[in-house]
């Protein structure tokens, strides 16, 4: 299967509308682990705790989805073929309107305050609405190959589990603003399992299996790989709407964390076999398959052996299990994807905004690695702070708060010196006159 006879390259957005939902999203990570520094510290290390609840949200939200959604806005044309035709209008209000879901979900978990619940909801239906439509109707208008890719198929049903997350997001919303009463529990489990699997997993594997050996040089995916992926794992998930005994959602629960277990650990044999494992993002791909493969095995863990485990034991693990899918499996990836993505579109723009004959800088130029590589290893340094925060949650929560703010401070950073140099190099190329000068 080859991954160029995918890529049209002469149907990307302009660099307004990707680089209007992505240049604003890192600095809702500094602002996150901002929170966690220095937020209140009542009830650490519980996932329930106001704070991390906060946190989650302002990272997930605040910072992962705008990112998710512009390189969604870029994949379905690139890859697919298929133009987001409404993603110009839409983007300007991505960053901006999931920064308010999560600022008004902060004030409703830290206060209380059920304005602040009613207001994420209401933002949410608007904004997450138009977004799900607009991806929905560019996946229904894509045409599939015979044998589709997992990134292809990914962008095919990926609507559906963004429209399941925010769906169940609101329901809860709902709930805590007094709209309605449901059973938070098991609306709770939906929403963190689609949340973190349906969407975040499945839409990093669908864009990995592109990406990854496009830039980093690994084997291609296996068409057992393509095969299975990502319907199998939406297919699991769904099974959890059903009326299960404990039993056998135990199970069901187990099939899924073995599944992102096997699939984690593939991942993890083809980045280890990378040709390009010099690349300042090696590491981060690295860090995502063992976070992810990790994460389940401690899932398998606590299902299973919990009943054996210390209750010091038993309260680490939901906060393990949450760092590592958040900000090993997500995070990471995320911040990889970004330091080669925006160099590769401003190189892309470029040497299509530059006459023939002249020289375009390389991506090298544009962002130079030695940048990224700090980057990394403040990101895998928060990354190991946070993991530790049980075992001194006053001490860790202000170190790994800190470490992981100042990491997507410098990814932002770093992408603004980017697009400084993109508009100097395009300034050369409109006036050159005054270039010389």
């Amino acid at each position: 299967m080859s991954i160029s006879k995918v890529l049209n390259y002469e149907l990307a957005p302009s660099p307004a509308t990707i680089f209007g939902c992505l240049l604003p999203a890192p600095w809702m990570g500094v602002a996150a682990g901002l929170l966690l520094a220095f937020g209140p510290d009542a009830g650490l290390p519980s996932r329930y705790s106001p704070l991390v609840l906060a946190v989650t949200h302002v990272l997930v939200l605040g910072m992962l989805a705008p990112i998710m959604v512009g390189a969604l806005f870029q994949l379905f044309p690139v890859v697919a073929g298929q133009v987001v035709r409404p993603a110009k209008w839409i983007a300007p209000f991505v960053a901006l309107g999931s920064a308010a879901i999560a600022l008004g979900l902060s004030v409703g978990f830290l206060s209380g305050n059920r304005t602040g619940f009613a207001l994420a909801a209401w933002i949410a239906v608007s904004l997450y609405g138009a977004i799900v439509l607009a991806l929905a109707h560019a996946a229904w208008q894509m045409v599939l190959p015979a044998s589709p890719d997992a990134t292809l198929k990914s962008l095919r049903g990926i609507a559906f589990a963004l429209f399941l997350v925010i769906g169940l997001g609101v329901a809860l919303a709902g709930a805590f603003a007094a709209w309605w009463q449901l059973d938070l529990v098991y609306v709770l489990r939906l929403h963190v399992a689609w949340g973190l699997v349906g969407w975040i997993a499945c839409l990093v594997l669908g864009v990995a299996s592109t990406v990854v050996p496009m830039f980093w040089q690994t084997s291609r995916p296996s068409m057992t790989w393509h095969k299975h992926l990502p319907w199998d794992l939406w297919l699991g998930l769904l099974m959890l709407f059903l009326p299960l005994s404990d039993t056998l959602l135990k199970l069901l629960i187990s099939a899924l964390a073995l599944f992102v277990a096997v699939l984690a650990i593939a991942a993890l044999r083809a980045i280890l076999k990378a040709k390009r494992s010099f690349d300042p993002a090696w590491n981060l791909w690295l860090g995502c398959a063992l976070s992810w493969a990790s994460a389940a095995i401690l899932l398998l863990i606590q299902t299973h052996f919990e009943s054996h485990l210390s209750s010091d034991l038993t309260s680490f693990l939901p906060w393990w299990i949450g760092v590592l899918c958040l900000v090993g499996g997500a995070v990471m990836p995320v911040n990889a994807m970004l330091g080669k993505i925006i160099p590769f579109l401003i190189f892309l723009h470029l040497r299509r905004q530059t006459p023939m004959g002249k020289r375009v800088p390389s991506m090298q130029v544009i962002l130079p690695p030695q940048g990224l590589r700090w980057q990394a290893y403040s990101l895998i340094l928060s990354l190991l702070c946070l993991l530790l925060l049980p075992v001194a949650p006053l001490f860790f929560k202000y170190l790994g708060g800190v470490t992981f703010a100042l990491s997507q401070a410098l990814i932002a950073i770093l992408m603004l010196m980017s697009l400084a140099r993109y508009r100097r190099e395009l300034g050369k190329v409109l006036f050159p006159s005054q270039a010389a000068d």
